[in-house]
C-alpha cells in the first residue's frame, strides 16, 4: 500500500473514471455563460487534468490552467499534447496566488471552492479579483450542502473496471467532509498496485459564498443549480459574478 497526496494517484484516472459526468454538456453550459461577455483570456483555477481548460481553448479562448497538484498538472500537459490543444499550465494555490498578469475571466469548476478551508475563502476570492481585468467575470460552482449531507455522508462509492478499481469512503462531520480514496491499478503483469489518498472538502452554504463575493469586491450576477436547474435540492450550485 502506498499513501499519496490528494490526486497523487487519482490524477491519472480522474477523467477516465468521470466519463459519465457529461463533460461536453457541462462545458457547453460554462462556455455559453462566459460567452455573454466580451472576454478573450481565462484562468482555470483548480484545473485538474485540464478538461475544461481544453474545452475553453477549443472554443477560441486563450487559457491558462492552474492547480496545486503536480500530478494533475502533469496529466493536463500530457492530455493537451495528445489532443493538440495548446494551453498553458502553472502550479499555484489560489488562497496565496498573486498573478503576474490579468485575465478577462476566471473559472473554478467541479468542487475547487469546496477544497478551500473556511478561513481561506475570502483571501482566495480576493486573489481571484486581483487576477481579473476591470469588469472581469468569475464563474464557479460548489457541491451543495444537501449533496454532502444527503448523498455523500456515511457512504461508499465504487467503480470497478478491468484496469482500475476505485473506492471512496465518505464521512461528514459538521462542515467538513473526509473522502478516503483507494485505487487498485492493474500492472502489465496482471497484478494490482494499491494507492490510498485522502481528500478534505468543506461544506459551504450559499449565503457564505454570497457574503465572501460581496466582501471581496464582486457583484453576484446569477446563482442557479447545475446546468441551469432550479437551485433547491440541487447537487451543485453555480455562481456567476463580476468584478466591481
Amino acid at each position: 500500500m502506498e499513501r499519496k497526496p490528494a490526486y497523487g494517484a487519482l490524477a491519472d484516472w480522474f477523467e477516465y473514471l468521470n466519463d459519465d459526468c457529461g463533460y461536453e454538456e457541462w462545458s457547453q453550459y460554462l462556455i455559453s455563460e462566459v460567452g455573454r461577455f466580451p472576454v478573450h483570456t481565462g484562468l482555470d483555477i483548480g484545473c485538474g487534468s485540464g478538461r475544461f481548460t481544453r474545452e475553453f481553448r477549443r472554443a477560441g479562448y486563450g487559457m491558462t490552467g492552474m492547480d496545486l497538484s503536480i500530478e494533475m498538472l502533469n496529466k493536463a500537459e500530457k492530455l493537451s499534447g495528445e489532443t493538440g490543444i495548446a494551453c498553458r499550465y502553472l502550479r499555484g494555490d489560489i488562497a496565496r496566488f498573486r498573478s503576474p498578469e490579468k485575465f478577462d475571466f476566471a473559472l473554478a469548476i467541479n468542487d475547487c471552492v469546496n477544497y478551500l478551508p473556511k478561513e481561506k475563502l475570502l483571501p482566495a476570492f480576493r486573489n481571484v479579483r486581483a487576477a481579473l481585468h476591470k469588469n472581469g467575470i468569475f464563474l464557479f460552482d460548489i457541491s451543495s450542502p444537501c449533496k454532502f449531507r444527503g448523498k455523500i455522508a456515511d457512504t461508499v462509492c465504487a467503480d470497478d473496471r478491468d484496469d482500475v478499481t476505485y473506492l471512496c469512503f465518505n464521512t461528514v462531520e459538521g462542515d467538513r467532509a473526509t473522502l478516503d480514496v483507494t485505487l487498485f491499478v492493474r500492472r502489465p503483469d496482471g497484478a494490482f498496485d494499491r494507492f490510498d489518498e485522502q481528500h478534505i472538502q468543506y461544506i459551504y452554504e450559499p449565503c457564505e459564498i454570497r457574503e465572501a463575493l460581496e466582501q471581496s469586491g464582486f457583484t453576484l450576477l446569477k446563482e442557479e443549480g447545475f446546468l441551469g436547474a432550479a437551485e433547491e435540492r440541487a447537487d451543485r450550485i453555480c455562481f456567476l459574478a463580476q468584478k466591481r
